[in-house]
């Protein structure tokens, strides 16, 4: 198929237009005569004459169709098509191939932006798939993944354009949540290439919690991992970049002592809920933990480690919780020993809330489980506990309205709260800190130089297929010359003697296109390299990169 033919379609013509309005003026001027024959190649009209007035407009007359003038036009056509890429390439868009994609993260964390507007563009995780399949459906938008978390909304991407690509991604998250994006540019934070990738292994090691050190988080960028499996977007650059953070995660967990009394959000917020008490009735208090997922199960896990011995447990299903309770026997180390956890149905929620001093919140519903009608009613607590019934909202989306803040007696707590808790050791905090940093420039090293090296993959699968064209045909000859009853020995030592010598030739050539971070050679020399072994064996493609990725996002969109 030509060239010209799969570049139909006002997609590209968008596509087009949009990097060339960057451009000169002078060459938006010289590009509208293409634009204009574009529009009719692309949508022939037979038996209709069309003529370009003094005004720009084009004029359709009827005429007699001629089937040898309209080949005649088509090749015009093609000429004029093949011409304005030629145009394109050397014009200012022409940066496009010449710099590789960015990788961008645009994201809004506990650090930046409310639980108000975090829980509107949270994603549940089993629509991270559809999410991505959208975000690479963007014009500029070659790879995708989500990070969705109670404390985090993070996008990455990686961008034909980094101004271009940020702006589609931010439009698409204002209509996805509703936030205009205005809003969410006043909260969000962008970081692009190394300082993404930085943030990312900083974010699995747990340095950018929180709490710090939590081990939480590193389970769900694996996750990440998993649910990006055979998603078309998902790509080469993204996976790798969510593996080797992966790594960092384990590594800094295991390689220094950042885990050791680490908390993670469910612990926080039973100390967030200890501290609201009187120290008097921690033994007494009375708790309620509506939801048996892994927040919740972590809830109880720190609720008996700080001697609470009674409490119920809400959920849709009792297996849940039965296996928390077999859980829990099996560690038991003397404190679990007589702990009693007591199963109700999701339907008894608001009679086992009357019953409760403290209501720990930690489900996947995206609508609300408490508003101030359902709470405005239930009995007081006692002066023992303070007087207030509290509710820790640890769930983005949250499960407790703010407007239950507003009834006498009761007193609402969520994931942003629990700064309150993890201030308090901010010096301990950073001396861990500093112990996973190295760790993270060392994996950050090797990302960076496995990305570096992709840049001279093509180049060195050109080389070795030119190389082996000349063999193959050289190889040929030679037999050719020698008859046909070679024997079949002295045939397979000619071609290995072939082998051998394009190997021996190439190994040079080939060391200095690699760039592993294992010498001292810089990525610049090994471009340089590879642009010289373009000229001088004339490897150039023929189809820039530019219009290779266009290419690739139209038939991505046909499918």
């Amino acid at each position: 198929m030509a060239i010209y033919s799969s570049f139909s379609g006002s997609k590209l013509e968008n596509l087009l237009m949009n990097h060339c309005s960057s451009s000169s003026a002078s060459f938006s001027r010289s590009y509208l005569p293409y634009q204009q024959q574009l529009k009719i190649f692309n949508k022939p009209n037979r038996g209709m004459k069309g003529t370009l007035s003094r005004n720009g407009l084009i004029r359709c007359e009827a005429v007699e169709s001629n089937p040898a003038l309209e080949v005649e036009k088509i090749d015009s056509s093609k000429t004029a098509v093949l011409s304005a890429l030629e145009q394109l390439k050397t014009s200012a868009a022409d940066r496009y191939t010449k710099e590789r994609s960015s990788i961008v993260v645009i994201g809004l964390s506990v650090h930046t932006a409310p639980v108000e507007m975090r829980e509107k563009l949270a994603i549940p995780e089993a629509e991270w798939p559809r999410a991505i399949g959208e975000l690479c459906g963007l014009n500029h938008i070659e790879e995708a993944a989500v990070l969705s978390t109670c404390n985090r909304m993070e996008i990455y991407v990686v961008a034909l354009s980094q101004h271009r690509g940020v702006k589609e991604v931010t439009e698409w998250m204002s209509k996805t949540s509703g936030i205009p994006v205005s809003e969410i540019c006043k909260h969000r934070f962008l970081l692009y290439n190394k300082d993404a990738t930085q943030h990312l292994f900083k974010v699995s090691a747990g340095l950018d919690s929180l709490v710090l050190g939590e081990g939480q988080i590193l389970a769900q960028v694996k996750q990440v991992l998993k649910s990006g499996e055979g998603v078309l977007g998902f790509g080469r650059n993204i996976h790798m970049m969510f593996k080797c953070a992966s790594t960092v995660g384990k590594r800094v967990r295991t390689e220094t002592n950042i885990a050791a009394g680490a908390v993670s959000v469910s612990s926080a917020a039973v100390e967030l809920a200890l501290m609201k008490l009187p120290k008097s009735s921690h033994a007494t208090a009375r708790m309620l933990v509506i939801g048996a997922g892994k927040m919740g199960k972590l809830v109880i896990k720190h609720l008996v480690s700080k001697g609470c011995t009674k409490m119920v447990v809400v959920n849709r299903s009792e297996e849940k919780v039965a296996a928390i309770r077999e859980e829990l026997k099996r560690e038991a180390k003397g404190e679990a020993k007589g702990v009693e956890i007591n199963y109700r149905p999701l339907p008894d929620m608001l009679a086992c809330s009357a019953e409760a001093d403290v209501v720990f919140t930690s489900t996947t519903s995206e609508t609300p489980l408490f508003l101030k009608e359902h709470v405005e009613y239930l009995p007081p607590v006692s002066s023992e506990v303070g007087g207030l019934r509290l509710f820790v909202d640890i769930s983005v989306p949250r499960n407790v309205g703010s407007c239950v803040s507003e009834v006498e007696g009761a007193q609402v707590y969520n994931v942003d709260d629990l700064k309150e808790v993890v201030a308090a050791n901010k010096e301990d905090r950073l001396r861990k800190a500093m112990e996973a940093q190295s760790i993270i420039a060392e994996e950050l090293g090797e990302f960076e130089a496995w990305r570096d090296s992709l840049e001279t993959v093509p180049t060195l699968k050109k080389l070795r297929a030119y190389a082996e064209r000349i063999r193959e045909a050289e190889f040929n000859k030679c037999l050719s010359k020698m008859g046909d009853d070679i024997p079949k020995k002295s045939k397979k030592a000619i071609e290995d003697l072939s082998r051998g010598i394009v190997n021996k030739l190439l190994h040079g050539p080939m060391q200095h296109l690699r760039c592993d971070g294992r010498d001292n050679r810089t990525l610049d020399e090994v471009l340089e390299n590879m642009h010289a072994l373009n000229r001088m064996f004339d490897l150039e493609s023929d189809m820039s990169l530019f219009e290779q990725k266009i290419r690739e996002k139209i038939e991505k969109g046909q499918k």
